[in-house]
């Protein structure tokens, strides 16, 4: 996700907004800006690409003591200089930083700004547009920013500052996380806690339809209608033990929400300089001369193969079989002539992955592995490596790592058809990009998935998840993500499987998650519910827009399908978070569980 740092207090902002915005780098982005106020006016500095190009565009002899400043990756225009954040009204009044997506931002500007012409592709750039238009017939620019977010659709967080009014930052937030720090010589605005600890560890949290208004003095917060709001401040309090996790309470949860930012970091690392795939000639070579594919995994890694099975042979046309790591070692199947194996491992030294690795270099065959630690057992002895650029990932249960390993597929299989000269209008680059989007409104939907997860699993002794075709395969993961942590006594079924025997084991009340996301087998899974309820379980539906039904429980937000399993996956992760939350669990060091499995 973009970040977002303000200062306004005695000190020099430009060197305290760049380090805050450097402390936002592991989130992904493509481009960073700041505005510094001082008796000059706001002076904005720009750059695409890292903080340090941006370092380097600033004019030393600038300085001030108010500035907001962002770090930007691209959804509504190209990564570029003129589209990197802040963005100025028309006059130059206005300034602005916007995390978020605009849904009615066109709408917007057909309507009220027909006249005025545009300088980015950003729906951002409407924003700060409208309020420079409303200023014109309101009394204060608070009412004027007041009354453009009663008019925004879709997520935000916001930070303006008014050349007129040089002594204000103006802060809100819709479904985008953003802070208010406060202490004794300054205040500060900030869409992570990281960012500002040295300046306050004291901070207001800023709600949904809120803004802040924001002084050296004070920091006042309003709903939209101006009334003032009492708040207390909380301490982020942060020691050398969980500087890795920051403020969140786990590392489960603060790499549930860094998908998002993964997502774009894979896409940052994927793509060349003229947007398209950027791939190792070797390892698309040894992909085009495969006859068949062969990916070997454990656990999470494993669930995250029977999806990309699914994506490599629609996109590609190649056959995939994927194996369990510890049944494939002892129990080799009949290979083809050429096969590649694919090795899907989070830490790259699982035992028995490592077990089958070197069987198969024995007979002469190549490998890939697809990891997240670089320089890891498995990615120095395969022939070739893909990283998920996951970055560290601390719990024990799997998150993060298993969705870099299905994006990554997803760009293994595209580029894969393109260079077998097969034509598609599927651009994995792009639709990660969407799907980025759609993990931000999901994971902003938490207090839905905690009140989910208290009634359906507070009491449970057990739970199944059923889909059909590639929910199938999400279900599993579903399933092994509540057992691991909340030790609830879960299994994913494909939906036509459950009456075949386990059917018996539904009794009052027992939970049945389904997953429906695709539409040519919704009305199938729907039926297998509907058996379920008839003995008496307690069902709980996904779906998406496309497929949805009075009464579901959960929406998921479209993207491709090819790229629904990302998606859909992000509820069940957050669901088993907070039924372990509420039993009472260590959930970033579940018993008998360890990260990495060295072992067979």
């Amino acid at each position: 996700m973009c970040g977002i740092v303000g200062y306004i207090g005695t000190e020099n902002t430009k060197e305290i907004l760049l380090k805050g915005l450097e402390k936002l780098e592991y989130r992904g982005y493509d481009s960073a800006g700041v505005a510094i106020v001082n008796d000059a006016g706001v002076q904005v500095f720009k750059e695409k690409g890292r903080i340090a190009s941006l370092r380097d565009a600033v004019d030393p002899a600038v300085d001030g003591t108010v500035g907001i400043g962002h770090t930007r990756w691209a959804t509504h225009g190209a990564p570029s200089q003129l589209n990197a954040h802040p963005h100025q009204s028309a006059t130059k009044r206005y300034t602005l930083v916007h995390n978020g997506v605009i849904e009615n931002y066109q709408q917007l500007q057909r309507e009220l700004l027909s006249d005025v012409e545009l300088v980015s592709s950003t729906d951002t750039e409407v924003v700060v547009q409208l309020v420079e238009r409303f200023a014109k017939e309101t009394a204060t620019t608070e009412e004027a920013f007041r009354q453009v977010l009663k008019k925004l659709e879709g997520s935000y967080a916001i930070a303006l500052v008014d050349n007129a009014d040089p002594e204000t930052v103006y802060a809100a937030k819709n479904k985008s996380p953003l802070l208010i720090g406060v202490s004794d010589d300054a205040n500060v605005v900030a869409s992570d806690a990281l960012a500002m600890l040295n300046v306050t560890d004291t901070f207001l949290e800023l709600m949904d339809g809120e803004i802040a208004v924001v002084t050296r003095e004070a920091a006042t917060i309003k709903n939209l209608d101006g009334e003032a709001l009492e708040r207390e401040p909380y301490v982020a309090e942060v020691d050398a033990s969980d500087i890795e996790k920051g403020t969140y309470p786990h590392y489960m949860l603060k790499e549930i929400d860094e998908q998002p930012y993964v997502m774009r970091n894979i896409i940052s690392k994927y793509q060349d300089e003229n947007d398209q795939i950027k791939l190792d000639d070797d390892i698309r070579q040894a992909m085009q001369e495969a006859d068949r594919i062969y990916i070997i995994a454990a656990g999470t890694s494993y669930h995250a193969g029977l999806v990309g099975k699914q994506l490599i042979e629609k996109i590609a046309e190649v056959p995939v079989e994927t194996h369990i790591a510890s049944e494939f070692l002892y129990n080799m199947p009949l290979l083809s002539e050429n096969p590649l194996f694919i090795f899907i491992s989070q830490s790259g030294e699982t035992a028995d992955s490592r077990g089958v690795l070197v069987n198969v270099k024995q007979i002469g065959h190549r490998a890939l592995t697809i990891t997240n630690v670089p320089g890891s057992t498995l990615s120095r002895e395969a022939d070739y490596t893909l990283h998920t650029y996951a970055g560290p990932e601390i719990a024990v249960a799997s998150t993060k790592a298993y969705t870099a390993q299905m994006a990554v597929l997803a760009i293994l299989a595209v580029d894969t058809a393109r260079a077998s000269g097969l034509e598609m209008e599927f651009n994995p680059l792009q639709e990660l990009a969407i799907v980025a989007n759609a993990m931000e409104a999901l994971t902003d939907k938490k207090e839905e998935l905690e009140k989910v997860a208290r009634e359906y699993l507070s009491v449970s002794r057990s739970c199944f998840f059923i889909g059909r075709a590639e929910d199938y395969f999400v279900c599993l993961e579903g399933a092994l993500k509540l057992k691991e942590i909340s030790y609830i006594q879960a299994e994913g079924f494909a939906g036509g499987e459950l009456k075949h025997g386990t059917i018996a084991l539904i009794e009052e009340g027992t939970p049945v998650v389904g997953l429906a996301t695709q539409p040519h087998v919704n009305l199938n899974i729907r039926g297998n519910l509907q058996e379920v309820e008839a003995r008496g379980a307690s069902t709980c539906i996904i779906s998406t827009d496309e497929t949805y039904q009075e009464g579901d429980q959960i929406v998921l937000p479209r993207v491709h399908d090819y790229l629904t399993p990302l998606v859909s996956v992000i509820p069940m992760q957050l669901i088993s978070y907070y039924a372990a939350l509420h039993r009472d669990c260590d959930v970033d060091k579940p018993r008998n569980l360890a990260k990495s499995v060295t072992v067979e």
